[in-house]
Protein backbone atom coordinates (compact mmCIF):
# COMPACT_ATOMS: atom_id res chain seq x y z
CA UNK A 1 0.00 0.00 0.00
CA UNK A 2 1.27 3.23 -0.63
CA UNK A 3 2.31 5.80 1.99
CA UNK A 4 -0.73 7.97 1.17
CA UNK A 5 -3.09 4.88 1.57
CA UNK A 6 -1.46 3.89 5.00
CA UNK A 7 -2.14 7.86 5.99
CA UNK A 8 -5.46 7.46 5.27
CA UNK A 9 -6.00 4.45 7.13
CA UNK A 10 -4.20 5.62 10.29
CA UNK A 11 -6.62 9.29 9.59
CA UNK A 12 -9.65 6.84 9.98
CA UNK A 13 -8.21 4.67 12.80
CA UNK A 14 -7.91 8.51 14.30
CA UNK A 15 -11.23 9.15 13.68
CA UNK A 16 -12.93 6.14 15.24
CA UNK A 17 -10.78 7.10 18.20
CA UNK A 18 -11.84 9.85 18.50
CA UNK A 19 -15.69 8.69 18.20
CA UNK A 20 -15.35 5.95 20.78
CA UNK A 21 -14.53 8.99 23.73
CA UNK A 22 -17.35 11.49 21.68
CA UNK A 23 -19.78 8.66 21.34
CA UNK A 24 -21.74 10.14 18.07
CA UNK A 25 -19.77 8.73 15.70
CA UNK A 26 -19.36 4.71 15.34
CA UNK A 27 -15.82 4.75 16.37
CA UNK A 28 -15.23 1.08 16.68
CA UNK A 29 -16.85 -0.06 13.46
CA UNK A 30 -14.84 2.80 11.27
CA UNK A 31 -11.09 1.49 13.05
CA UNK A 32 -12.40 -2.04 12.19
CA UNK A 33 -13.56 -1.00 8.75
CA UNK A 34 -10.01 0.74 8.54
CA UNK A 35 -8.39 -2.38 9.12
CA UNK A 36 -10.35 -4.53 7.30
CA UNK A 37 -9.49 -1.58 3.32
CA UNK A 38 -5.94 -2.25 4.93
CA UNK A 39 -5.73 -6.04 4.84
CA UNK A 40 -7.68 -6.49 1.46
CA UNK A 41 -5.10 -3.95 -0.68
CA UNK A 42 -1.98 -5.54 1.41
CA UNK A 43 -3.54 -9.02 1.48
CA UNK A 44 -1.09 -11.76 2.76
CA UNK A 45 -0.31 -11.62 6.36
CA UNK A 46 -1.97 -8.40 6.62
CA UNK A 47 -5.04 -10.86 7.39
CA UNK A 48 -3.40 -11.55 10.27
CA UNK A 49 -2.64 -8.61 11.63
CA UNK A 50 -6.98 -7.21 11.31
CA UNK A 51 -7.71 -11.44 12.53
CA UNK A 52 -5.53 -10.41 15.71
CA UNK A 53 -6.87 -6.76 16.14
CA UNK A 54 -10.17 -7.47 15.36
CA UNK A 55 -9.71 -10.44 18.09
CA UNK A 56 -8.90 -7.54 20.22
CA UNK A 57 -11.51 -5.27 19.52
CA UNK A 58 -14.09 -7.70 19.81
CA UNK A 59 -12.66 -9.13 23.29
CA UNK A 60 -13.05 -5.66 24.54
CA UNK A 61 -16.60 -5.09 23.32
CA UNK A 62 -17.39 -8.02 25.41
CA UNK A 63 -15.45 -7.23 28.65
CA UNK A 64 -16.71 -3.78 28.34
CA UNK A 65 -20.67 -4.65 28.27
CA UNK A 66 -19.54 -7.26 31.49
CA UNK A 67 -18.12 -4.66 33.38
CA UNK A 68 -20.69 -2.11 32.99
CA UNK A 69 -23.54 -4.43 33.75
CA UNK A 70 -22.12 -6.12 37.22
CA UNK A 71 -21.30 -2.13 37.85
CA UNK A 72 -25.35 -1.17 37.38
CA UNK A 73 -26.46 -4.50 39.15
CA UNK A 74 -24.17 -3.60 42.27
CA UNK A 75 -25.57 -0.26 42.08
CA UNK A 76 -29.51 -1.54 41.54
CA UNK A 77 -29.77 0.69 38.42
CA UNK A 78 -31.90 -0.30 35.65
CA UNK A 79 -31.08 -0.73 32.07
CA UNK A 80 -33.56 2.08 31.76
CA UNK A 81 -31.52 4.79 32.79
CA UNK A 82 -28.54 4.17 30.84
CA UNK A 83 -30.76 4.08 28.03
CA UNK A 84 -32.89 7.51 28.72
CA UNK A 85 -29.34 9.24 29.71
CA UNK A 86 -28.34 8.09 26.21
CA UNK A 87 -31.47 9.53 24.36
CA UNK A 88 -31.41 12.22 26.23
CA UNK A 89 -27.34 12.58 25.91
CA UNK A 90 -27.89 12.86 21.81
CA UNK A 91 -30.75 15.52 22.07
CA UNK A 92 -28.31 17.69 24.21
CA UNK A 93 -25.31 16.99 22.01
CA UNK A 94 -27.38 19.20 19.19
CA UNK A 95 -28.64 21.30 21.85
CA UNK A 96 -25.51 22.80 23.20
CA UNK A 97 -22.54 22.36 21.41
CA UNK A 98 -19.46 20.59 22.65
CA UNK A 99 -20.79 19.87 26.04
CA UNK A 100 -24.33 18.77 25.70
CA UNK A 101 -23.90 15.17 25.24
CA UNK A 102 -22.96 14.95 29.15
CA UNK A 103 -24.82 17.62 29.91
CA UNK A 104 -27.95 15.79 28.65
CA UNK A 105 -27.04 11.59 29.34
CA UNK A 106 -26.59 13.23 33.44
CA UNK A 107 -29.97 15.00 32.90
CA UNK A 108 -31.51 12.26 31.30
CA UNK A 109 -29.91 9.74 34.23
CA UNK A 110 -30.97 11.59 36.90
CA UNK A 111 -34.62 12.30 35.68
CA UNK A 112 -35.20 8.65 34.81
CA UNK A 113 -34.19 7.83 38.53
CA UNK A 114 -35.93 10.73 40.25
CA UNK A 115 -38.88 9.07 38.36
CA UNK A 116 -38.26 5.62 39.64
CA UNK A 117 -36.53 6.37 42.98
CA UNK A 118 -39.18 9.76 44.11
CA UNK A 119 -35.83 10.84 45.93
CA UNK A 120 -33.67 13.89 44.80
CA UNK A 121 -30.42 12.23 47.01
CA UNK A 122 -30.93 8.57 45.68
CA UNK A 123 -31.49 9.62 42.31
CA UNK A 124 -28.07 11.54 42.03
CA UNK A 125 -26.29 8.32 43.63
CA UNK A 126 -28.18 6.17 40.53
CA UNK A 127 -27.50 8.87 37.81
CA UNK A 128 -23.79 9.44 39.50
CA UNK A 129 -23.46 5.52 38.85
CA UNK A 130 -25.19 5.28 35.55
CA UNK A 131 -22.15 7.80 34.74
CA UNK A 132 -19.48 5.90 36.03
CA UNK A 133 -20.50 3.15 34.32
CA UNK A 134 -20.95 4.54 30.65
CA UNK A 135 -17.04 6.02 31.50
CA UNK A 136 -16.13 2.45 32.54
CA UNK A 137 -17.67 1.41 28.93
CA UNK A 138 -15.85 4.09 27.00
CA UNK A 139 -12.30 3.65 28.97
CA UNK A 140 -12.69 -0.23 28.06
CA UNK A 141 -13.94 0.42 24.39
CA UNK A 142 -10.83 3.20 23.93
CA UNK A 143 -8.28 1.12 26.15
CA UNK A 144 -8.80 -2.20 23.60
CA UNK A 145 -9.17 0.17 20.74
CA UNK A 146 -6.07 1.52 20.92
CA UNK A 147 -4.16 -1.91 21.96
CA UNK A 148 -5.51 -3.07 18.40
CA UNK A 149 -4.27 -0.09 16.65
CA UNK A 150 -1.13 -0.94 18.11
CA UNK A 151 -1.38 -4.04 16.62
CA UNK A 152 -2.12 -2.27 13.12
CA UNK A 153 0.44 -0.20 13.46
CA UNK A 154 3.25 -2.89 14.15
CA UNK A 155 1.60 -4.63 11.14
CA UNK A 156 2.35 -1.56 9.09
CA UNK A 157 5.98 -1.25 9.96
CA UNK A 158 6.71 -4.38 9.38
CA UNK A 159 6.07 -4.46 5.51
Amino acid sequence: MPLWGELLVAAVIVVGLVGIVVPILPGTLLIVGALFVWALVVGGWAWSVFALALLVIAAGEVIKYLVAGRSLRSDAIPNRTIVVGGLVGIVGFFVVPVVGLLLGFIVGALVSELIRTRSIERAWRGAWAALKAAAKTIGIELLFALIATGIWTGGAFAW
